[in-house]
């Protein structure tokens, strides 16, 4: 009978995480995350495999995190759409100003250093961006219903921009763009949504 694992394996993955965003894939080695969780690296290996293997466990991780994250945020009835629609893009926005040590998003970090050479990051981070402009889409839909929103345009359209924009702005506030901008971005994304042309 296989012995059971002595640590708590959410714990090792949001520690081997911390090492991966902070000095990327390349950048971190097996020693820095066995350093980080404690654990040797025969313990890793066995547990995870890999290098790459942990890391795509990580990167994985991460991603589920945060679409689910995302899906709570925007879930709810069409009468309110709009106004979660608009928090989250303002959260993102907060989150992004806060960011002092530039660290980003570890999905857009492993697409940036990653998805170009390795189809299983690249497919990944497909999914995870799937995933994200289907939530948001719900939400303009719903919104759309609750005429809130102009129903002429595709709905999966507009939340392609939006994501788009949010992309956008985890970009910016990596290259140090000031947080009143990164705000002020973020509340002419949400004003420019179309509304409907009142009779």
């Amino acid at each position: 009978m296989a012995r059971p694992r002595s640590f708590d394996e959410a714990a090792v993955l949001r520690a081997a995480r911390d090492q991966f965003w902070e000095h990327g894939y390349a950048g971190t080695k097996v020693d820095d995350i066995a350093a980080a969780t404690g654990l040797g690296k025969g313990s890793l290996y066995g547990a995870f495999g890999d290098k790459h293997a942990l890391y795509l466990r990580v990167y994985d991780y991460y991603c589920t995190e945060s679409t689910d994250g995302v899906r709570h945020q925007l879930e709810g009835p069409d009468d309110t759409a709009l106004r979660r629609l608009g928090d989250h893009v303002r959260a993102i926005a907060e989150s992004v100003a806060a960011d002092r040590e530039r660290r980003g998003c570890l999905i857009a970090k492993g697409a940036a250093e990653c998805a170009e050479h390795d189809e299983a990051v690249a497919a990944r981070t497909r999914r995870a961006f799937r995933d994200l402009q289907d939530y948001l889409t719900a939400c303009i839909a719903g919104a759309q219903r609750a005429g809130d929103i102009d129903t002429g345009p595709d709905p999966a359209h507009l939340a392609g921009l939006v994501l788009a924009v949010l992309r956008g702005l985890e970009a910016l506030g990596k290259g140090g763009v000031e947080p009143d901008s990164i705000r002020a971005i973020a509340e002419t994304a949400i004003a420019v949504l179309p509304r409907p042309v009142k009779p």
